[in-house]
């Protein structure tokens, strides 16, 4: 069975059919962000520090480092910031670096120009995981060598010159191209994540049954590991945790072993809890005395006040215990017995700098 090998300079994650599921964080990325956007426009990196501390300690076991920001700002002093290929590469190398100075964990490099790849590839400690390759011929033929040139594992996204296809057996199909295409570069089958690209529920009511059939073909006539945007199969839903609870853990038993998505269920706002505490004073609730924010979110159900591990992270390590791939429950028992809280041991350090681990 293939075990797909990623490390920092300290830590060592393996994807694997027979390894705990590696999540892989997703929020340090600007997409969609636009709070984090302005903040890189400006060269602040305080909040990619601190998601990078608080998915670690919510129990991913890779952090994905996406570059993909628009500097709009930048664009009207400088017309080379509206070219991605600009932007990217340096911010890449920035972002990689301000990760590495609080967390110990490995990272995965995702970008969709090449010169971010690059440079993220020579800014990073270890073997990080090269996010993404796919079965377009250009993106063959660019990504392809630098993944052997590093000789680091790759993401293979199931799409092709003709674009994403609703028909999982031509999915499965370019997946085996790009494991053929990487075999003739040398990168073996252990070094290839296939993501067979997940599909809404909501547009597609056999998109659940079609990627868990996909994950087995690919499972067990490729014999590769595979990835996904877990969140991808609740677009657009009402109740999404609910939903990608049930997915995950029937995704795993499918063979799937990894996916990029948010470990951390994000912290109650100020607003909001003095929203539901005008409301427990209008209804004449007594509250006992000096009641703090923390005790009061949880007695009203509202969450927590500060970063928290998801849902999907329960649902994640219950499947691990009931795959046997969590031996004697142990990680189940202390995950329940007391969260992981944001400034703790999983992964995270205070700012230091280090040298390089050797490539294998």
């Amino acid at each position: 069975m293939a075990r797909t090998i990623i490390e920092s300079q300290t830590k060592t994650a393996i994807i694997g059919f027979d390894e705990p599921f590696c999540v892989i964080g997703e929020r340090i990325n600007p997409t969609g962000r636009k709070v984090l956007n302005a903040e890189l426009e400006l060269g602040d990196f305080s909040r990619v520090e601190a998601d990078a501390i608080a998915q670690a300690a919510a129990g991913a076991t890779v952090l994905d480092i996406n570059s993909g920001a628009v500097f709009s700002n930048r664009m009207a002093e400088d017309p080379r910031y509206a070219d991605n290929n600009f932007v990217e590469p340096a911010l890449m190398k920035q972002l990689v670096e301000a990760v590495q100075n609080v967390c110990d964990l490995p990272l995965c490099i995702d970008s969709s120009v090449p010169g971010a790849l690059q440079k993220g590839l020579e800014a990073a400690q270890g073997r990080p995981l090269l996010n993404s390759v796919t079965g377009e011929e250009e993106r063959l033929e660019m990504i392809l060598p630098l993944a052997a040139k590093y000789n680091v594992p790759v993401v293979a996204i199931s799409n092709d010159d003709t674009g994403i296809s609703e028909d999982p057996d031509v999915r499965f199909a370019v997946a085996r191209k790009i494991v053929e295409r990487a075999a003739d570069h040398g990168i073996p089958t252990r070094d290839i994540v296939v993501d067979p690209l997940v599909m809404p529920i909501g547009a597609m009511g056999t998109a659940g049954l079609q990627v868990f059939a996909l994950i087995r073909r690919l499972r067990e006539e490729l014999g590769v590991n595979t990835t996904c945007g877990a969140s991808n199969i609740s677009f657009g839903l009402p109740n999404r945790h609910g939903i990608n609870n049930a997915f995950l853990p029937m995704a795993i038993t499918a063979g799937m072993t990894s996916a990029i998505m948010n470990p951390v269920a994000l912290p109650v706002s100020s607003t909001r809890i003095a929203e539901k505490r005008a409301e427990a004073d209008a209804a004449g609730i007594i509250l006992p005395e000096g009641m703090d924010d923390e005790a009061f979110c949880r007695m009203f159900g509202l969450g927590f006040t500060r970063p928290h591990p998801g849902k999907e992270m329960e649902a994640i390590r219950a499947a691990n215990f009931l795959t046997n791939n969590d031996e004697g429950g142990a990680a189940w028992i202390t995950f329940n017995k007391a969260a992981a809280s944001p400034g703790g041991d999983n992964g995270t350090r205070g700012r230091r700098s280090g040298g390089r681990r050797r490539r294998r």
